[in-house]
Order: structure tokens, then C-alpha cells, then sequence
């Protein structure tokens, strides 16, 4: 995978963001049981706080991402888990050297990049066979589109002055379009916070085929 510049998001606490309160009970839902020993991956873990989440259930986690201050936030709090400064592609299980995990997640994070096929194929390559990846980003469609379109109201919704911000805007289909070419399979949506057609993130799970 090609280097690219990384715009350092700057995480300041290891606190929950605004968004975990919306996402994490639908996260933790699609993940199933969880025994201890259960072998997670967060592709873009941040400061750690969803990780946090599955260690306090007894899962054994690996966090990566790019931001130094967020895997600096996440080895802190969280000891127990491994954090490493890496973007997952293809070839993270050699780069972690690590055996495939039996759940990988990835929580508002492909709205942000310009590849979002190598942050797929890295999440598929990571997960074992019959495994489970959970993914969220915010939510478009339709409806909400026109309301934000009728109301003028894409500027703020979408800001282009914000560095690092939202590049790419999903929906269902886009979305499903992208996990299914990837090879993913059983694909189940979500969404959470507002109403539906107003969603602010929905969450999708699918499994890599046995």
C-alpha cells in the first residue's frame, strides 16, 4: 500500500467520543459472544475506548492506527491490550505477526480515506475464515440528503475546511457494494441515533466466507 500523508487527528483524553454512545450497543451486538481468549482487531482504534470495551469482556485485542497521540492514549489506559502505529492492508497479519483474528472492527473510519478498497481488503485479510468484521460510518441516503440539500445545510454537515474530515459519504448500498467485492458475505445493516432515513451512523456486519 502506498504511503500517504496522515493528518494527525489529536486525540487530547482517552475518552469516549460523542458517536460510541450510538454505535456501541449495535457493535457489541453484532460481535456475539464473547469468550475470554476471543481474538479482536480495531483497524483505526484511536484512542482505544471501544477497545477498552471488548477487554473489559475478556477479549484479547489488538488496536492499530496512525495517530501517535491516540495509540499513545490507548497503551496508557489500556495495558492489557497491544496498540500498534499501523495502517491495516493486506499484509497486516505479517507486519503484527500475528495469527487471523476471530472479530475484526473499524468504527467511523472509511468515510476518511481516499483508498477505502486497501482499508477493506486489510480488514478481510485480518479476519480468520467464518470471522466477523463490524464496521460503522455515518449514514446517507436519500432522504437525508435532500433535507440537508433543502436546508442548505451540506457546509456544516460536510465540511471541506475541516482536515482529516469526512472525504467520503456512504450508504447502504455503497457500502454493501464495497464489502460484498471484497468478498465478504452475509451482510447486515443497522442504523443508530435520530430516525430511520436520518440516521446519524449505521452499522454493518458481514462474515469472510468458511
Amino acid at each position: 500500500m502506498a504511503e500517504v500523508a496522515y493528518n494527525e487527528y489529536g486525540f487530547a483524553t482517552a475518552a469516549e467520543s460523542h458517536m460510541h454512545a450510538h454505535f456501541m450497543p449495535h457493535l457489541l451486538a453484532f460481535a456475539g459472544e464473547l469468550r475470554p481468549g476471543t481474538r479482536l482487531l480495531d483497524v483505526g482504534c484511536g484512542n482505544g475506548w471501544a477497545c477498552g470495551e471488548f477487554i473489559r469482556r475478556g477479549c484479547t485485542v489488538v488496536g492499530v492506527d496512525l495517530s501517535e497521540c491516540g495509540i499513545d492514549c490507548a497503551r496508557r489506559t489500556y495495558p492489557s491490550g497491544r496498540f500498534d502505529l499501523l495502517a491495516a492492508d493486506r499484509d497486516v497479519l505479517s507486519k503484527l505477526g500475528e495469527e487471523p483474528f476471530d472479530v475484526v472492527i473499524s468504527t467511523e473510519v472509511v468515510e476518511h480515506l481516499y483508498a477505502p478498497r486497501e482499508w477493506a481488503h486489510g480488514c478481510f485479510a485480518a479476519l480468520k475464515a467464518g470471522g466477523r468484521f463490524i464496521c460503522t460510518t455515518p449514514y446517507h441516503g436519500y432522504w437525508k440528503n435532500l433535507f440537508i440539500s433543502l436546508f442548505g445545510m451540506w457546509d456544516t454537515h460536510a465540511n471541506p475546511l475541516w482536515d482529516g474530515g469526512h472525504i467520503k459519504l456512504w450508504s447502504q448500498h455503497t457500502l454493501a457494494t464495497l464489502l460484498s467485492e471484497t468478498g465478504f458475505g452475509n451482510l447486515q445493516f443497522r442504523g443508530a441515533g435520530r430516525i430511520p432515513g436520518f440516521w446519524m451512523t449505521m452499522i454493518a456486519k458481514a462474515e469472510k466466507p468458511e
